[in-house]
């Protein structure tokens, strides 16, 4: 696929591993400046590197997105190097782990809502008017279908999720007349740290690999067959792709 992000701003978060670095890595190959927020300061600087080799523009962002109170001022500071965003790919999500819901202490539920939820909320409102500032831009939001499994023991993880999206369809109806369109994006089952987690043994060779994404990630932006407010599943994609 011929895709030029040239001139364009991309702001990822949880661009140190699995999906989100994935995405830093095919926009950047294809021109974009990308911003890559993360926890891990080695991670980014190996993404940097890796980057490198495509002459990507690459502004790293070391970040821990429970920290509400230092979130604006991180958007201040990219204020001096950005004035517009053209893609905000929200991706960043913690997983606590497989806790039955009478287990669930409040340090657990605290932290996965706050990187999960409330810290998606707040890049929003944050950065809507880097978004404005573009002549068209996107957002996109990482989900799961784990929202709709009903499995025990997921109930945190798949509450903070189902609580997103309601925020993002919510959030897709009052920007509708807006340059701005937003969609879910649920990239299946992926071979990443997160999965991993819940999943130790798994075969991870017959599931989806982050660097199997790179297509998805070109052919949703921006896409005119997508309107604002979908829910964007891969393997529903991927199924479109090998009809045509």
């Amino acid at each position: 696929m011929s895709v030029d992000f040239k001139g364009m701003n991309i702001l990822i978060t949880g661009a140190s591993s699995g999906i989100g670095r994935q995405a830093a890595i095919t926009y950047g190959k294809h021109n974009a400046r990308v911003i890559a927020l993360g926890r891990s300061q080695s991670a980014l600087e190996m993404l940097d590197d890796d980057l490198a080799r495509y002459n990507c523009d690459v502004i790293n962002v070391p970040f821990n997105l429970m920290e509400f109170n230092l979130i604006k001022d991180m958007e201040e500071k990219l204020s001096e190097r950005i004035d517009r965003l053209d893609i905000l790919f929200l991706n960043a999500a913690t997983f606590r782990g497989l806790t039955p819901v009478t287990h669930i202490d409040e340090k657990e539920w605290n932290e996965t809502f706050a990187v999960n939820l409330t810290s998606n909320v707040i890049l929003l409102k944050l950065f809507e008017p880097y978004l404005r500032k573009a002549k068209k831009s996107q957002v996109l939001v990482s989900t799961s279908d784990i929202t709709n499994q009903k499995k025990p023991f997921w109930g945190l993880y798949s509450a903070s999720k189902a609580a997103l999206e309601q925020i993002v369809y919510s959030y897709a109806k009052e920007i509708q007349s807006t340059n701005i369109k937003v969609n879910l994006i649920d990239p299946g089952d992926v071979n990443t740290n997160l999965r991993l987690k819940a999943y130790p043994g798994e075969d991870k060779e017959k599931i989806t690999q982050p660097s199997d994404l790179s297509e998805f990630f070109l052919d949703i932006v921006f896409n005119q067959n997508f309107a604002n407010g979908e829910l964007i599943k891969y393997v529903d994609w991927l199924k479109s792709t090998k009809l045509i």
